[in-house]
């Protein structure tokens, strides 16, 4: 194994070194990694490091040659009905970038309990002799929509940058118990986390609380049933886990479907009891140029409330880069 160097993912941002090693060179111990770091083998943009390091999307971490049983065994191929199923969620590719439409219920990343998810299925789309595309942000397990990979490490990190940098343009679809007043404006509400593992939520807090991130999403109202449901675009402008979920639930209309924020009444009888949140739509610089923008069409049963409630989606744009 010679030497390689990694680019920080969105998703990987915050994430201590000592723990990214451990997600991707899980038989690393501590003690080797400490030495490591120690020698000055493994460095991130060519520093020094120590284990405790936060990380940052777009960063370079330096891996040295690493003994046999510190690697990763390389992972099986997906089946052939896995494969099919990761062809049939691109709605763009180009030979530096793939734009995905996730199914939801299915995880962009392993993690307890989960055998099948994104990351491990883009081992389909690895061509043969190159290296396996990469997720560049992610967006949760129950939620459908866009999901941006990219084909090798120098366009993650141009990416990465472009999320870093707030040049990415999102736009969630959502349905809500009833109806936000105002009817648009910014959630400037800060979120913690509370608990820990499978059992942890993302609650709002006070602005001076100790462990307060700050957090804001625009939200626009697109239609509405009265005061009983509404359809919302929902932008967020800083990327905490749950944001969109708890904000909308600050408004006092959660989410339609939500198994993890609103209670009981984000359940309501007679509609599919899935997350009726949908990341619509990604604008954003194409690193060979121009900007791409990718829309995604509404999941089932998504359409299926949408025709109960009477709002019209309308076509969905095909792919658009300017240049």
């Amino acid at each position: 194994m010679s030497v390689q160097n990694r680019i920080v993912s969105e998703d990987e941002a915050d994430l201590r070194l000592d723990r990214w090693f451990r997600r991707h060179y899980p038989n690393l111990t501590q003690g080797g990694l400490q030495k490591l770091c120690r020698k000055g083998q493994v460095r991130v943009d060519g520093g020094r490091v120590q284990p405790n390091k936060r990380l940052y999307p777009g960063q370079s971490i330096r891996i040295p040659p690493l003994p046999d049983q510190s690697r990763p065994a390389p992972p099986p191929p997906p089946n052939p009905e896995l494969i099919q199923q990761m062809r049939d969620m691109i709605l763009y590719e180009d030979e530096q970038l793939i734009v995905l439409n996730k199914p939801s219920g299915l995880a962009t990343q392993g993690g307890p309990g989960i055998t099948v998810h994104v990351d491990m299925m883009l081992e389909g789309l690895r061509p043969e002799g190159g290296e396996k595309p990469r997720l560049v942000h992610r967006i949760d397990r129950d939620t459908s929509g866009l999901l941006l990979v990219a084909r090798t490490p120098g366009v993650a990190a141009k990416l990465a940058a472009a999320f870093r940098s707030r040049e990415v343009s999102k736009t969630y679809w959502a349905v809500v118990v009833g109806r936000p007043t105002p009817p648009e404006g910014v959630i400037d509400q800060p979120l913690a986390k509370v608990g820990a593992g499978g059992a942890s939520l993302i609650v709002p807090v006070e602005r001076g609380d100790e462990d307060a991130m700050s957090a804001k999403s625009a939200y626009e109202t697109l239609d509405a049933t009265g005061k009983r449901f509404s359809w919302l675009a929902l932008s967020p402008w800083t990327g905490r886990t749950h944001q969109l979920r708890v904000h909308t639930e600050s408004l006092g209309t959660p989410i339609l479907g939500d198994p993890r924020y609103g209670g009981a009444a984000a359940h309501v009888e007679g509609f599919p009891d899935r997350l009726h949140l949908h990341a619509r739509m990604l604008a954003f610089p194409h690193p060979a140029g121009g900007r791409l923008e990718v829309t995604a069409p509404l999941p089932p049963h998504m359409q299926e409330t949408f025709q109960m409630l009477g709002f019209i989606a309308g076509d969905t744009p095909k792919p658009r880069r300017s240049r």
